[in-house]
C-alpha cells in the first residue's frame, strides 16, 4: 500500500508539473493567427508515412535507420510503461500479461529494443562529442543547446539500461523463485544465464530498483522534454499531421490583400454592399510572433535543431547568414521573450523588439531562395519558407523594403507586364519569321486550340531563353500540335513578385491574366518555365484560374512515350549529359522522372550530380535572387552548382528553366569553360536530336 501511495503522489507531482507547464506554454497561442485544417483522412496517411514510418528520417539511410529505430523502439516500449503506471496505482504485477500472445510479442520487442536504442544513443554521442557533425554547429547553436541534446541522449541512454536490468532481474526473480515468467525476454534471459544462483531477494531487491529508476526517470524525462529541443518528442506526430499537404511550390494566399486589389480593379465594389465595421486593419506579413499563424508557431515548437534543413540550404552553405533552422528557434525563443507580456496586457503589448529585424535581419530574409531544400528535408514537415516569405511580405508591403534591384522588377511589372523594361507590344518579337498562331486570331475564326502555349516573360524577353522558345515552337509546329500563344495579350504571371514579398502586384498580375485565359476559355497550358508552371498550376486555382497546366518536359515525355517523337539521330550520340533539376520542377512539384526519361531516349551518356533529384542544389535564381545582388558569402549559389555539374565531366549541362539556364551559363562563364562545356535546355536537345 506505501508504494502505491507513493507511487500515486509522484504520478499526481508529474502530472501537476507536466500540465502547468503545457498550459503556460500553449496559452501563446491565443495570440497566433487562425488557420484552417480540413482533409483529415489525407493528413492521417502523411502522419503513418512521415510521423510512424519516418519516410523522411530514412532519406539518409545509415543514421535514419538509427533514429527510426530508436523511435519505433520508443512506441514499443510505451505498451510496457503504461503497464507500469497502472501496476504503481493499483499494486498489481504484469497486469496486462493476460492478453497472451500479445503481451508475449510486447515484452519482447520492448527487451530487444531496449539495448539496440541503447547502442543507437551511444552512436548518437559519438557522433556529437567527437566526430564534429557540420550541422551540429552553427552561430545559433549556443552551449546550452549543445548541453541539452546531450542531456536528452543520457536520459535515454540510463531510461533503456535500467529496462534492460529490471528485466534482466525480473527473469532470475522467476527463476529462483520457480514462478512462471510473465512475458517473452529473449535478451533478458541470455544475460540472466550469466548469473545463475542470484538469491530470490537479491534479484527483487534490483528489480525494483531499476522498476523505480525507470518509472521516476521516464516522469523526469517528461517534465524536461518542455524545456529542451527534445518537446519534439510530444509535438513531432501532431506537427506532421497539421503540415502542409499541397505542393511545396504552393504559396498561401492572403485574402485581405485580395480584397484590396479587387477594389483596385473594380472600384465600383466598394459599393457593393455596405462595409461594416472591421475595426484597425490586419497588417500584411509577419512582423512579430503574434502576426504567425498557429502552425508556424506549433512549427517552432517542434524544431528538432537537428539541422537538417540549414545542411541542405543553398544561401547556408554557400556562406551567408541564413539558416532555416535558426529561423524556427527565433520564432520559439521571440514567443518565449514576448508571450508573457501579451498574456499580462493583451496584443497591444511592445517590448520594442521584433520577430522580423531585432532576432532574424532582412540580409537573412533576402538569402532566401524560396527553394524549398530545408521544408522537402525536414523530418517533422516544418514549413520554414512559409515564415520567410510572410516577413518578406511586411518588409515590402508594410515597410517599402525591399532590395532595390527587386524594387525595379516590381515596378517593370506594373508597367510592362514583364521584370524587364520591354514594352509589351514586343512580346511576340521573338516569334519573328516563324508560324505562331495567336489565341485572339483563333478564337476570333471559331476556333480553340488544344493547348495554350505560355511564353512566360523570360520566354518572351530574354535573349538566351528566346531561342528555347523557338526551338520548342518548332517541335510544335513539327508535331502538328493544336495550340496557340497570347502574344502581347501575355503578362508576367507574378511568380517573382510573390517570392519576393509583393503580393499586391502578384495578385494583380493573376487577376488579370486569369480574366484573359477564362476569356479564351483555357483548358489546358504547357509551358517551358517551371516557375510560371507551378503559379498557374498550383496558385491560379485560388483566383478561378482552373487548368490543366504542363511543363514542357512532361510534353516531350508523353510525346516520346506515343512515338510520336524520335530521337535517334547522331548529332549528340555519345554525350556526356548532366541534368539540373529545377526547384520549382522537382521539389516544388515533384516532377523528376520526365525530363529524364526524354534524355534517356536520346543517344547520349546520362550522368547525375551527386546532389540530385530532391536532394539538388538550387542554382540560386529562386524567390527573386536572380534580380537582385547576392548577400554577402563565401561563393555565390550558382557557382557552387556549377561547380558540381562540371565534376561529372560533362561536355554539356541540361537545363530545364530559363532562371537555371542564366544562372549555369554564367557559372560556365565564370570558371572559364565556355569552350568545353555547353547549356542547353532540354528542348534545345530534342530539336538538335530531331535536325529542327
Amino acid at each position: 500500500m506505501i508504494k502505491q501511495i507513493v507511487f500515486a503522489i509522484t504520478l499526481l507531482i508529474t502530472f501537476g508539473v507536466f500540465a502547468w507547464t503545457i498550459s503556460h506554454l500553449f496559452r501563446y497561442f491565443k495570440f497566433t493567427k487562425k488557420k484552417p485544417l480540413g482533409h483529415f483522412g489525407k493528413r492521417l496517411w502523411i502522419t503513418i508515412k512521415v510521423a510512424f514510418l519516418q519516410e523522411k528520417i530514412l532519406r539518409r539511410p545509415l543514421v535514419g535507420l538509427m533514429h527510426a529505430l530508436v523511435w519505433w523502439g520508443f512506441i514499443l516500449i510505451l505498451f510496457g510503461s503504461l503497464e507500469m503506471v497502472v501496476d504503481g496505482l493499483f499494486g498489481t504485477e504484469k497486469i496486462f500479461q493476460g492478453l497472451g500472445g500479445f503481451y508475449d510479442f510486447m515484452m519482447a520487442s520492448g527487451d530487444i529494443f531496449a539495448p539496440v536504442i541503447a547502442l543507437s544513443i551511444i552512436g548518437f554521442l559519438i557522433r556529437r562529442l567527437f566526430m564534429h557533425i557540420k550541422r551540429f554547429y552553427g552561430p545559433e547553436m549556443k552551449p546550452v543547446s549543445k548541453a541539452d541534446a546531450n542531456l536528452a541522449l543520457v536520459l535515454i541512454f540510463l531510461l533503456m539500461v535500467s529496462l534492460s536490468a529490471m528485466n534482466v532481474n525480473y527473469v532470475l526473480w522467476t527463476q529462483a523463485t520457480g514462478e512462471n515468467a510473465a512475458g517473452v525476454y529473449p535478451v533478458g534471459n541470455w544475460i540472466a544465464s550469466h548469473f545463475v544462483g542470484t538469491s530470490a531477494e537479491t534479484a527483487w531487491f534490483w528489480y525494483q530498483f531499476n522498476w523505480w529508476s525507470h518509472i521516476l526517470l521516464i516522469f523526469i524525462f517528461a517534465n524536461i522534454l518542455p524545456y529542451s529541443k527534445h518537446f519534439h518528442v510530444f509535438m513531432s506526430v501532431p506537427n506532421v499531421f497539421i503540415s502542409k499537404l499541397e505542393p511545396l511550390g504552393y504559396v498561401d494566399n492572403m485574402p485581405n490583400i485580395t480584397k484590396e486589389v479587387k477594389l483596385m480593379m473594380d472600384p465600383n465594389a466598394a459599393f457593393a454592399e455596405a462595409p461594416e465595421d472591421e475595426g484597425e486593419p490586419e497588417r500584411f506579413g509577419v512582423l512579430d510572433v503574434e502576426d504567425t499563424n498557429w502552425i508556424q508557431y506549433f512549427n517552432s515548437l517542434s524544431c528538432t535543431e537537428c539541422g537538417r534543413c540549414t545542411s541542405v540550404c543553398p544561401a547556408n552553405i554557400t556562406g551567408k547568414l541564413l539558416s532555416p533552422r535558426k529561423v524556427m528557434m527565433d520564432t520559439r525563443a521571440r514567443m518565449k521573450e514576448k508571450g508573457p507580456g501579451l498574456v499580462k496586457e493583451g496584443k497591444n503589448y511592445d517590448d520594442g523588439k521584433h520577430l522580423n529585424g531585432t532576432y532574424l535581419s532582412e540580409e537573412e530574409l533576402w538569402a532566401c531562395t524560396l527553394c524549398n531544400a530545408c521544408a522537402r528535408e525536414c523530418p517533422v514537415n516544418i514549413n520554414q519558407p512559409s515564415l520567410i516569405l510572410d516577413m518578406r511580405r511586411y518588409l515590402v508591403l508594410e515597410e517599402s523594403k525591399a532590395p532595390s534591384g527587386l524594387n525595379t522588377v516590381f515596378a517593370n511589372i506594373e508597367n510592362n507586364g514583364a521584370p524587364w523594361q520591354f514594352s509589351p507590344e514586343d512580346r511576340m518579337l521573338w516569334a519573328e519569321g516563324l508560324e505562331v498562331p495567336l489565341m485572339a486570331d483563333r478564337f476570333a475564326a471559331g476556333e480553340k486550340p488544344e493547348f495554350l502555349f505560355w511564353v512566360g516573360s523570360a520566354g518572351a524577353f530574354d535573349d538566351r531563353y528566346k531561342k528555347v522558345t523557338r526551338e520548342f515552337v518548332k517541335i510544335l509546329n513539327h508535331l502538328k500540335t493544336d495550340y496557340a500563344v497570347l502574344g502581347t495579350e501575355e503578362s508576367d504571371s507574378g511568380d517573382v513578385a510573390r517570392r519576393a514579398g509583393n503580393e499586391m502586384l502578384y495578385q494583380m498580375q493573376a487577376m488579370m491574366n486569369i480574366e484573359v485565359l477564362n476569356g479564351y476559355e483555357v483548358k489546358k497550358i504547357i509551358t517551358c518555365d517551371p516557375h510560371d508552371f507551378n503559379t498557374l498550376k498550383n496558385e491560379y486555382p485560388d483566383f478561378d484560374g482552373h487548368y490543366e497546366v504542363i511543363h514542357h518536359t512532361q510534353f516531350l515525355q508523353k510525346m516520346i512515350a506515343e512515338k510520336k517523337l524520335n530521337l535517334n539521330g547522331d548529332t549528340l550520340k555519345g554525350k556526356k549529359i548532366t541534368f539540373h533539376d529545377p526547384c520549382y520542377l522537382g521539389r516544388a512539384n515533384d516532377e523528376y522522372e520526365a525530363p529524364r526519361d526524354v534524355l534517356k531516349a536520346i543517344p547520349v551518356v546520362n550522368v547525375e550530380m551527386e546532389r540530385h533529384k530532391s536532394f539538388a542544389l538550387c542554382c540560386g535564381a529562386g524567390g527573386g535572387q536572380m534580380f537582385k545582388e547576392a548577400e554577402k558569402g563565401e561563393k555565390e549559389v550558382f557557382i557552387e552548382r556549377t561547380e558540381e555539374a562540371l565534376e561529372t565531366g560533362a561536355e554539356i549541362i541540361c537545363t530545364a528553366c530559363p532562371f537555371c539556364m542564366t544562372m549555369i551559363t554564367d557559372g560556365i562563364k565564370y570558371k572559364n569553360k565556355e569552350e568545353e562545356v555547353k547549356n542547353y535546355d532540354i528542348t534545345e536537345l530534342v530539336s538538335m536530336s530531331l535536325g529542327l
